[in-house]
């Protein structure tokens, strides 16, 4: 190799070297793509909104070496008195003491704040491990996995009080979208939980083992079993050495169990060791009651006369201050607010954006350009998407609320072509009437029926009048155009100096051939600057 081409060769090695370094290595769970948050922690970018949290750094805290107890510490470990029936094998290692030592020593007030977050739902956990016939010690898995924070999401995305990747949550039925997280649902997350632990511990049918699988995936314990021989948790860690880089143990799985056992063991002497202990009667009270599709979140907060931040407290799986619009969901409510829920759920005004847009914001976008195109005001298009800011970025999405129930530009178009259905009415509804048999019998679609009457549903009334758009060819064209742009709002836009059409249908989101069409116009056709030209906008 000459002296040219190695020179070369030698640059492009240690640019490759430099940048390759200097990278940020992360996981994206699910091909999905992230944003970095504060602490170089990652979670996926369309999934985040405003009040999540980094994970406690504690949980990720390896104690370099045990803490030395007191002697009222070290009796402190031979009571127990908790309120939760322990019945997992206690194992005595030098990690377990480890952990042991740093939460009640140097995080003891990091796990003194897990304490108070864990006693709403600690009730309710306990519960349903109990009714599912449960080791009630899986009570203590959210500590270590969150700090039993509903809100918390990891550096690799798991989310929620049990940290689900994205992909488990969804396997064990819950949803993972722009409208909802519902891995932080606190109910359903739970149920979801034990579900997938049952499975583990038919897998490898021992509690620590399962615990190590939740945390690093069935299929890397699996093969770690195999390849070592190991009968338990604890011979795999003392074998762990013996394993290839591909298929041993991280550390953090290797101290998962012991930090849990150390949670338990603190748990069960939370007095002794001079901690407040949980007061059971403090369970969190609310009652589920379903959402429909597209209701707006934020009203029903005020319904109840509740600030948004504590309806979002009892309900953190909303991502948006509106429901999804294509699903009942569960919202959670205290039982003295069921009423005044209920009473507002059944109003028609409840469901403002049951239709709707999702919106990729384009280079050029403004809120103000973006509520002018879809005629919705800026201060509603913030609300719904939760954004105070007035900067918006190209790429990102944004809901559009569409023609629900209580829209006022879709109630405008409706009156105006009943209006003008009225007006052109050509047949009387008699007794036996159907909508298919009146457009069967005059030879127009079902649709256009509906469109040309403003209808909203297939129900008629005797003596109710009707406008059948004739179906000689050229006329059924114009009525049924007529007809579709009824429901549409008429812009009648002026013509600037340098204006084209494919400029205008691009403003306002039509396309150039309607356009074309609704102006009689074709493609010799020249525009000036003072024309006046139509645009239905929807």
């Amino acid at each position: 190799m000459n002296s040219p081409k190695l020179f070369r060769f030698v640059a492009l090695l240690a640019l490759f070297i430099f940048f390759t370094g200097c990278a940020h290595k992360t996981v994206t769970p699910d091909s999905q793509s992230e944003v970095i948050l504060s602490d170089n922690s990652t979670v996926e970018a369309d999934y985040t909104d405003a009040g999540v949290e980094t994970l406690d750094p504690e949980l990720e805290a390896v104690p370099a070496e045990p803490q030395e107890l007191t002697p009222e510490e070290q009796k402190a470990l031979l009571s127990s008195s908790c309120g939760i029936n322990f019945d997992l094998d206690v194992h005595e290692t030098k990690e377990v003491q480890q952990h042991f030592g740093y939460f009640t020593h140097k995080a003891r007030k990091t796990f003194t704040n897990w304490l108070k977050r864990a006693e709403p739902f600690l009730p309710y956990v306990r519960e349903v491990l109990s009714q599912n016939n449960m080791p009630q010690d899986l009570a203590m898995l959210p500590f270590a996995e969150s700090g039993y924070n509903s809100m918390a999401y990891s550096r690799v995305g798991a989310a929620g009080m049990w940290q689900f990747m994205p992909y488990t949550g969804r396997k064990y039925g819950l949803r993972v979208d722009w409208w909802v997280d519902e891995r932080r649902d606190p109910h359903k997350a739970t149920l979801a939980a034990v579900e997938y632990l049952k499975v583990l511990h038919g897998m490898f049918g021992d509690w620590y083992l399962a615990l190590a699988a939740y945390n690093a995936g069935e299929g890397k314990i699996g093969r770690a079993l195999k390849k070592t021989g190991a009968e338990d948790f604890f011979d795999l860690s003392q074998k762990n050495h013996r394993l290839s880089r591909r298929y041993r143990l991280r550390a953090e799985t290797k101290n998962y169990v012991p930090k849990f056992i150390a949670i338990s063991k603190i748990f069960k002497n939370l007095e002794p060791l001079g901690f407040e202990k949980i007061n059971w009667e403090n369970g969190l009270q609310v009652e589920t009651i379903k959402v429909p599709g597209g209701t707006d979140l934020l009203a029903l907060a005020k319904s109840c006369n509740m600030k948004w931040s504590d309806f979002h407290k009892l309900n953190p799986h909303f991502r948006r201050q509106v429901s999804p619009p294509d699903a009942v969901t569960n919202a959670y409510l205290p039982l003295r607010l069921m009423a005044k829920a209920s009473s507002y759920l059944e109003s028609p005004r409840s469901r403002p954006f049951a239709g709707y847009k999702r919106y990729k914001i384009r280079r050029g976008d403004s809120w103000n350009r973006i509520g002018h195109r879809y005629h919705v005001p800026v201060a509603v298009l913030k609300s719904v998407n939760n954004r105070k800011s007035n900067l918006i970025k190209p790429g990102q999405f944004v809901m559009i609320p569409g023609r629900g129930s209580s829209n006022r530009f879709d109630t405008r178009a409706v009156t105006k072509t009943r209006r003008t259905a009225q007006n052109r009415a050509n047949y009387k509804v008699r007794s036996g009437d159907t909508l298919w048999d009146i457009a069967s019998r005059y030879r127009v679609s079902v649709n256009t029926l509906k469109r040309s009457n403003g209808l909203r549903s297939s129900r008629l009334k005797i003596g109710q009048k009707l406008y059948i758009p004739d179906n000689s060819a050229r006329r059924t064209k114009i009525s049924n155009a007529k007809a579709e742009n009824v429901n549409n709002q008429l812009v009648k836009y002026k013509v600037r100096r340098g204006d084209n059409l494919y400029g205008i249908a691009r403003r306002f989101g039509v396309k150039v051939s309607s356009l074309m069409k609704w102006n009689r116009l074709n493609s010799k056709s020249i525009i000036r600057p003072g024309d006046r030209i139509k645009v239905y906008v929807q």
